[in-house]
Parts: C-alpha cells; sequence; structure tokens
C-alpha cells in the first residue's frame, strides 16, 4: 500500500453537519489566492463558465509518515488520492464542460507544487494561507497541530456563483467520479 494513494480500510466516516447548507446560492467573494507553481494570483470570482474546486485539509509530504492520528479524523484522510482522482479525471470533466479544476488548501504554495510535480496534476493547487477565502465562504474547519484547516469539501462554481456542493466528501477518493455523475445528470436534464 502506497501510504499516500491508497486509503486504508475502516477510516471513520464524516457525518453532515450542516456547515455548508448555506452554499448553493453564494456569490463567491472577491479574494486572490496564490497558485503554483508561481505564486500568480487567481481570483475565482472572476472566472467565467463551470469551475470545479475541491478544498481538501492538507496534502501528505513525500517521505514522511501520516500520523496514525491524523487516521482518526472523520474526512481527514485522502487529499493526495483525491487530487489524483481529479488528475486521472480531468479530461472527462472538461468534456463535460468544466472550463477550470482547483484544489485548495491552507498549505502554503510552495508545499503545494511539490505535490502538484509530484503527483503530475495537470491543474493548479490554490492556497489560503490566511483562511481569507475559507472564513469568507463560511467554510467548515478544524485544528491540527495548532494550525486551522479546511474541512474536505468541492464546489462547482458557474461565473462567480456556487451552484453545487459536495459535503461531506468521503471517500475522497470518489469524489471527481460524484461531480462526473453529477454533470452527466445535468447534460440529460437539459
Amino acid at each position: 500500500m502506497n501510504q499516500h494513494l491508497d486509503l486504508p480500510a475502516g477510516l471513520p466516516i464524516p457525518v453532515d453537519d450542516g456547515a455548508c447548507d448555506h452554499l448553493v446560492g453564494t456569490i463567491i467573494p472577491s479574494i486572490s489566492l496564490s497558485s503554483t507553481p508561481s505564486g500568480a494570483l487567481v481570483n475565482v470570482s472572476s472566472l467565467s463558465g463551470l469551475t470545479i474546486i475541491f478544498c481538501y485539509p492538507r496534502s501528505g509530504e513525500a517521505g514522511v509518515p501520516i500520523p496514525e492520528e491524523w487516521d482518526l479524523i472523520p474526512g481527514a484522510r485522502g487529499c493526495t488520492p483525491q487530487a489524483c482522482a481529479f488528475r486521472d479525471t480531468s479530461a472527462e470533466l472538461h468534456g463535460l464542460g468544466v472550463e477550470q479544476i482547483f484544489g485548495l488548501s491552507t498549505q502554503d504554495t510552495a508545499y503545494q507544487t511539490e505535490l502538484k510535480e509530484r503527483v503530475h496534476l495537470p491543474y493548479e493547487l490554490l492556497s489560503d494561507a490566511d483562511l481569507k477565502w475559507i472564513n469568507g465562504l463560511r467554510l467548515p474547519t478544524f485544528e491540527w497541530e495548532g494550525k486551522p484547516l479546511v474541512k474536505r469539501v468541492t464546489v462547482a462554481v458557474r461565473d462567480g456563483k456556487i451552484i453545487k456542493k459536495w459535503y461531506p466528501v468521503f471517500p475522497s477518493n470518489r469524489n471527481a467520479y460524484e461531480v462526473i455523475k453529477w454533470l452527466k445528470e445535468q447534460q440529460a436534464s437539459e
């Protein structure tokens, strides 16, 4: 088992605590976030078309074992598998009308760039290290080693407005496929 790519059996399942019930219909705040690899700023509120943003707590570090305590937090484990699932389905997502895909965490851009290069992500990762975007949308967080981290949530944004949310996300490596299923349902209903 690759500790950073595989999900172990028996992980605690997160429950829907209602913390994201307010998101659908919300206008994205005009906040610029640092993007991989260069730190260029991206303001999601100004992007046109359909954008998928998956928010994740933190990715594992190459060569560093994942602490056992991390696996005890419902929904925390699986950031790299989630990112890789969006990597593996990015062509299909684009074919279904997605203009942009972003991953977002509170990790800094240098840390995220290492992940992007290590697992060959074809999309950019956004850093919200100061939690301006997360707090602006009132996304749920939890604390790990004294630092606030965002809980796993994915949103579909069309022209600056959230039109769909996935929360809680579990298992994380299935999230991209849930987004594809929704996109196909949207196309079938048109």
